[in-house]
């Protein structure tokens, strides 16, 4: 069997962009700074890079799963500027105490599940022993861990008041692109 290929998965809100509650309009996204560096760089160096997010926003009701695409389509084209791609996008819309009609469940795919990490990688054809996952929450480093990713937390969105959270082997950095340059000073070499 070949050996599959590596992947980056990143946590969305807090993490590639300015934590917003339930963002969902084009108007309010805003990149943390550095994020389309640090993607570009990740891409660069052969990894896909695939976003996972919770959205309990459509679980809500407060705005439906295609609001969610415009949004990533708006994303994709603001990165396209900066010379930077994102392979693919996965998203929970599902909460298990929120939710309403369909979406009120129990999922594999909320984190700190891995059901995300897991799809993309049948889907994508990614070795989750070679791939990393980089969020602001300890959901996002859990998520990783049970799917064999290395995590990595950021202290952009709820990173610093999370950081306690997670084990303490789990390396901490500023923000993404921070994130980004321990990754590549890991694996190259």
């Amino acid at each position: 069997m070949s050996e599959g290929c590596a992947a980056v998965f990143l946590d969305r809100d807090g993490t590639i962009n300015v934590e917003k509650e339930y963002l969902h309009r084009a108007e309010e996204f805003e990149f943390v700074p550095g994020a389309p560096e640090a993607i570009r760089l990740l891409k660069e160096a052969g990894f896909l890079v695939v976003v996972v997010t919770n959205q309990s926003g459509v679980a809500r009701g407060y705005y439906d799963e295609a609001a969610v695409h415009r949004l990533h389509r708006f994303v994709d084209n603001e990165l396209a500027r900066a010379g930077a791609s994102i392979d693919a996008y996965y998203l929970c819309p599902h909460h298990p105490r929120h939710g309403i009609g369909p979406y009120l469940t129990e999922c594999a795919c909320r984190k700190p599940l891995p059901g995300m990490l897991l799809a993309a990688a049948q889907d994508l054809g990614i070795d989750l022993a070679r791939s990393w996952i980089v969020g602001d929450k300890a959901a996002d480093v859990e998520a990783g861990i049970a799917a064999g990713c290395r995590p990595l937390l950021v202290r952009t969105g709820y990173g610093t008041s999370e950081a306690g959270q997670v084990p303490s082997d789990v390396t901490v950095c500023d923000d993404l692109l921070a994130a980004a340059r321990v990754i590549l000073a890991r694996t190259q070499g």
